[in-house]
């Protein structure tokens, strides 16, 4: 997209420099953040008390479903759960003291080392999207997503500098046998991007895939020692633990890989409708699968996830955006604090189906939200669509965009002398203006942050250039982001590697898309 022109004449070629500046192909990618604000606490000590307490009864006298999986049931009864059935009922004190030997914080390593991120403390991680079976774009509409949707999405978050991961199911490839999909999407991170990726958790061989992938990419030594991925857990809400995920995350803490263990909550169908009641359900249902992970692995890396919608009464469909939600993240972000786990939760959430003004609002309240609650790693930080069934490209870049605001906001508020600008008001006086101080010169660069997307331009500017809505404007941004990808460099060994495996096992099984 062309930059903001102004009416008045460009002095000595800088406007023109500057401009130029602006619209060059750039690579770079911001940190992940660390955060100079305080977070916002919404329950009293009394109240998290009361929760933690409830949860406590909950897995003790309600217990929990751990399904078609002898061998959790016997690390339980080992542990002094008691069985009945696949009901495993946990003694009060007993998952907290597991879940103890969790880190507070670690780090995942990419194969750039420059792109590591630390999880935990006062970080936030930005990963995108993650799970929809369709996509849309401004010229296509809404379609289902195929492999080639998928790599073009991992080059759009190569290139967004707001992104600090790679993600996982960035869209589900449905021209590919389920089966097989994982290695291609596996291979897409790995060779189209070099950021931090998450790995498979569809099925335990596919976990165990995605580990054996990593040690061609990493060296298996590495892969033993170090985390390398960061995955996807969900929880049956209410209270189920089923054999795909559980199977999952035992392949991932025996390899010492990272674990979200995540509820899947739509308050009033799979979780009370008090923020209350689902945040005792949420801290019940992470305690006995974080504890799960400990009894696997000591030691193995998990994160606390909250994953949390309401409903719409009158349709049952989810909503997103709303007070509720923001309700249970913010107190589900200090029950985390106060267990001494990372926290994952939020996103770009929102049920429009375009990107809209609806998708907008809905997206701001989540965003802010997220980096409010205290959030470590945010999934789905940009281009969520429809309720989570669209990865939308245009809103992927919006998306995207705005996470630059939440950068600049968790900077907090300088104070120093610079910041405290004494000179410029000195300079300045009654009745003058800051545009050309000395102040404004030596910080206007780095002043306020600006979107790369928004137009700024006057209306006239704007009319004559077609009158573009943002996600006109979106669109256009992602065709310049895709045309001006460029491959990061990997050792043709390991490319070769990576190909021969995934050819390998690919011929080893037939086509399923069941």
């Amino acid at each position: 997209m062309t930059e903001v022109q102004t009416r008045r004449p460009a002095r000595g070629g800088g406007g023109a420099a500057r401009r130029a500046e602006r619209g060059a192909v750039s690579f770079e990618t911001a940190q992940y953040i660390r955060r100079n604000i305080p977070n916002f606490e919404i329950l009293t000590e009394e109240a998290l008390e009361i929760i933690e307490t409830n949860a406590e009864t909950v897995l003790a006298e309600i217990g929990v479903n751990f399904v078609n999986n002898p061998g959790a049931l016997a690390l339980w009864r080992d542990a002094g759960a008691e069985i009945e059935g696949e009901r495993v009922r946990i003694p009060r004190g007993l998952a907290r003291q597991l879940c103890a030997t969790a880190p507070r914080e670690y780090t995942q390593y990419a194969r750039n080392p420059a792109r590591n991120v630390v999880i935990g403390g006062k970080n936030l991680v930005l990963a995108p999207v993650y799970g929809p079976p369709f996509v849309h774009d401004i010229k296509g509409g809404r379609r289902y997503a195929t492999m080639e949707d998928f790599r073009k999405f991992v080059k759009l978050g190569y290139m967004s500098k707001w992104l600090h991961h790679s993600g996982g199911t960035v869209c589900e490839p449905t021209d590919i046998p389920v089966n097989k999909r994982h290695l291609d999407m596996l291979h897409a991170h790995m060779t189209l991007s070099d950021k931090p990726f998450m790995g498979s958790v569809t099925e335990p061989s596919r976990a165990q895939d995605s580990v054996e992938m990593c040690e061609i990419l990493f060296g298996r030594d590495f892969v033993q020692n170090n985390t390398v991925m960061t995955s996807l857990i969900n929880i049956n809400s209410p209270m189920t633990f089923d054999d795909v995920m559980m199977g999952s995350l035992e392949v991932y803490a025996r390899s010492n890989q990272a674990a979200i263990i995540s509820p899947f909550i739509v308050g009033g169908a799979m979780a009370p409708v008090s923020v209350a009641g689902t945040l005792t359900q949420v801290l019940a249902e992470v305690l006995a699968g974080i504890a799960y992970s400990q009894l696997v692995r000591p030691g193995a890396p998990v994160i606390f996830g909250a994953f949390v919608t309401s409903i719409d009464m009158n349709s049952g469909a989810p909503t997103f955006g709303t007070p509720e939600a923001s309700q249970i993240t913010y107190g589900a972000g200090q029950l985390a604090r106060r267990m001494g786990l990372p926290f994952r939760s939020a996103g770009s959430f929102c049920g429009s189906k375009l990107p809209d003004a609806q998708a907008a609002y809905e997206t701001a309240n989540s965003l802010n939200m997220g980096l409010l609650s205290g959030v470590n790693f945010m999934l789905h930080a940009c281009g969520w669509l429809e309720g989570g069934l669209v990865s939308s490209f245009e809103k992927f870049v919006m998306d995207a965009d705005q996470l630059g605001a939440l950068h600049k906001f968790a900077e907090g508020v300088a104070i120093d002398e610079n910041a405290q600008a004494m000179g410029a008001i000195r300079e300045v006086g009654p009745s003058g203006h800051y545009l050309g101080c000395a102040h404004t010169q030596a910080n206007f660069k780095s002043a306020f942050w600006r979107s790369d997307v928004f137009d700024y331009k006057p209306y006239e500017t704007w009319h004559e250039e077609g009158a573009r809505d943002t996600m006109a404007l979106a669109a256009v941004k992602v065709e310049q982001m895709l045309a001006n990808y460029q491959q990061p460099a990997l050792d043709p060994s390991i490319a070769e590697g990576l190909a021969d495996y995934v050819a390998r096992k690919k011929d080893s099984m037939a086509d399923a898309f069941m």
